[in-house]
């Protein structure tokens, strides 16, 4: 599957435009991620890119949620590890195909992280995404009213699950947020 494969199933399924920055925000975590694991760029991006596809179909449907973009992904001849890789990212909702190799960490912890970036963005006066930094998203990070919605511990998870320190991991997400500031408005 090539990127442009994928982008098409996004198109397809994700008419929201805030889901599709959600998308491109993942992926470009989980591009700046495989970078600094030396791993393949295109196969962890396009995990990050279609993980949540079939979110406006299945909902909060926890039990379908993952399980529809899994059958479009074999319908279109993706590589199996990234369709293990995106029902993984379900784990913390479903309880099943917990993460079971650093990309699938990656993804479970980077995709948490992304929404409290843009909220740490969305409230600088601002507003830039270039201007924030790893500091500001860790000041925000313990304020449980801030983003709540927002999995702290899942993101946590890096440390134990990546071996990066969570400073250090916020600095490598939001860095690759950065290259894509005009496709997340930001």
């Amino acid at each position: 599957m090539t990127r442009d494969e994928a982008l098409a199933l996004v198109d397809t399924h994700v008419q929201n435009v805030n889901l599709r920055k959600h998308h491109y925000a993942v992926e470009a975590a989980m591009r700046a991620l495989a970078q600094y694991f030396k791993e393949d760029e295109e196969v962890w991006g396009i995990v990050g890119l279609v993980h949540d596809a079939d979110y406006e179909e299945t909902g909060e449907d926890w039990g379908k949620h993952t399980k529809l973009t899994a059958q479009w992904l074999e319908e279109k001849g993706a590589l199996k590890e990234i369709i293990n890789a995106v029902l993984s990212h379900n784990y913390a909702h479903a309880g099943n195909n917990p993460p079971a190799n650093r990309m699938e960490w990656a993804l479970y912890c980077s995709d948490e992280l992304t929404g409290l970036i843009i909220a740490t963005t969305l409230v600088r006066p601002e507003r830039k995404i270039q201007l924030v930094t790893a500091e500001n998203v860790l000041k925000k990070f313990p304020e449980k009213a801030f983003a709540k919605g927002v999995n702290r511990e899942q993101i946590g998870m890096c440390e134990e699950k990546l071996g990066i320190p969570l400073p250090q991991f916020v600095e490598i997400v939001l860095n690759g947020m950065k290259q894509i500031e005009k496709e997340l408005g930001l």
